[in-house]
């Protein structure tokens, strides 16, 4: 622990909340809107926070406990970021009061929480993410369909397409590419990016035995970038200058980038909310510590954040809905 100092394009729910929710991110500039309020210092806050949780949203986190702790310097937070799955056991043993998750709690682990509590897990919405596709720089590959992403990376290809197990398969005809096996990396099964990558690219279907799970997103960047046939995905916010994020089609001839406009509207066929679940019981108030942790995250301040690290801001009509829930 570190110590501070079926496939769906997108989730109905998301596409309609990010649709209406005021203007449109440009794929230039991703701009955080001027109705975010701005985080305003209050009294009453200390004690230790833990956050334990999603590798994605590590940095964000880390980030985000930076900013708080100069708003209150007598404060500790540690973070520990090791995959999605870890966040639910760790608020229900009371071992942290964030749990940073890149996927929807299951209902499982919601049904685990609530039958210690009495109550369900509070979900806040933070950020927004894609998931990107990432080849090596080099790579002349120009459009992955979704199916053919289930082909590359399953072992029963449960979306009905073929296996894909060389890059001339995959539609690289020309060059030394043409005829070189394509080298898997993916993330581990604690991750919710693997649940997330599982359930909407492979249509719920397994993973072929030779993807090399990494325990972390910049892992999997890694290895696509140092190994030239290789192919991985992760959040887009890992993105380096030696992987290429390659457009995805839900269906063929409708190749959609990752760029900021095409996550927020849908377009892109891998985009999802990030969340950090807490636990507020029903009528209480938040413990200050948490709350106002929260209400930083989702301040001008705290999504201006988001975009520096890589990632979508939330726009003033989620963000509004979010801080309800702090009440």
């Amino acid at each position: 622990m570190a110590t501070l100092d079926n496939r769906k394009v997108i989730p109905l729910a998301l596409a309609f909340a990010l649709a209406s929710g005021g203007s449109m991110l440009s794929a230039q500039a991703v701009k955080v809107e001027a109705g975010i309020p701005s985080y305003g210092k209050t009294s009453g806050v200390s004690g230790n926070l833990n956050s334990v949780g999603s590798d994605t949203l590590n940095n964000l986190m880390t980030f985000w406990a930076e900013g708080y702790k100069k708003e209150y310097p007598n404060i500790r937070i540690q973070i520990e970021g090791k995959g999605s799955t870890t966040a639910p056991p760790a608020l229900i043993q009371g071992t942290s009061q964030l749990g940073p998750m890149s996927r929807a709690m299951k209902a499982e682990e919601i049904d685990a929480f609530e039958k210690k509590y009495g109550y369900k897990p509070t979900a806040v919405r933070v950020a927004v993410d894609g998931i990107g596709v990432f080849v090596n720089k080099d790579n002349p590959i120009k459009c992955l369909t979704m199916q053919q992403i289930d082909g590359i990376f399953s072992q029963g290809r449960a979306c009905g397409g073929k296996a894909i197990n060389q890059w001339g398969e995959a539609g690289v005809t020309e060059g030394a590419f043409a005829h070189q096996p394509i080298s898997l990396y993916g993330r581990n099964s604690a991750s919710g990016t693997y649940g997330y990558f599982k359930e909407h690219a492979l249509c719920k279907g397994d993973y072929k035995a030779t993807v090399k799970e990494q325990p972390g997103s910049a892992s999997v960047v890694q290895g696509v970038t140092e190994e030239k046939y290789a192919i991985g995905y992760s959040g887009i916010g890992y993105k380096t200058s030696g992987v290429r994020a390659v457009p995805v089609a839900a269906k063929p001839g409708a190749c959609i980038d990752d760029s900021p406009e095409n996550v927020i509207t849908g377009k892109y066929p891998l985009a999802r909310f990030l969340y950090v679940y807490v636990n507020k019981a029903p009528n209480k108030s938040f413990d200050p510590l948490v709350r106002e942790f929260l209400k930083y995250v989702l301040s001008q301040q705290g999504q201006e954040t988001v975009v520096k690290d890589g990632f979508i801001p939330l726009t003033t009509k989620i963000v509004q809905e979010e801080l309800a829930k702090l009440q």
